[in-house]
């Protein structure tokens, strides 16, 4: 969750600049932008606003004990509506998963022993999901809502 906060504070920082330098105007702009980083290490999801359907998911797990399930721009995922997502699984690690598991039959997991990235449409309805790691599953998990 770090490096995509961190990753996503340099493209702000990026933007800034490049429209600071584009601005056209001669007077002086206040270009200030700021950003803030969660920099704890719980594997659970933070609490976010429910999402649009539109918006892409991303599952990591790994390299160390981490899990996470979030959109596509950084923001942890608690609650979506219910909906057809593209579901991005980064498996960073041959010791851990990604199991994602829920209501309508929805069961989508990386494979215990290799590495990659592999997209997925999962299609979500109402009710509690719930993303392990299937050899840590009592420390490694999160779960959320579809409403």
């Amino acid at each position: 969750m770090t490096r995509i906060a961190l990753a996503l504070a340099a493209l702000l920082a990026g933007v800034a600049l490049v429209g600071a330098a584009c601005g056209g105007e001669d007077e002086a702009t206040d270009t200030t932008t700021e950003t803030t980083a969660d920099t704890t290490a719980d594997t659970t999801t933070d609490t976010t606003e429910p999402i649009d359907a539109a918006v892409g998911l991303k599952g990591s797990v790994g390299p160390g004990f981490e899990i996470s399930l979030s959109t596509q721009d950084g923001a942890a995922v608690t609650s979506l509506p219910a909906g057809s997502y593209e579901l991005e699984i980064e498996d960073l690690s041959t010791a851990h998963n990604f199991h994602l598991t829920g209501p309508g039959d929805v069961d989508v997991m990386s494979e215990v022993g290799e590495e990659g990235t592999e997209n997925v449409t999962v299609d979500l309805v109402p009710g509690e999901y719930t993303f392990v790691c299937d050899p840590h599953a009592s420390t490694m998990r999160g779960t959320f809502e579809v409403s």
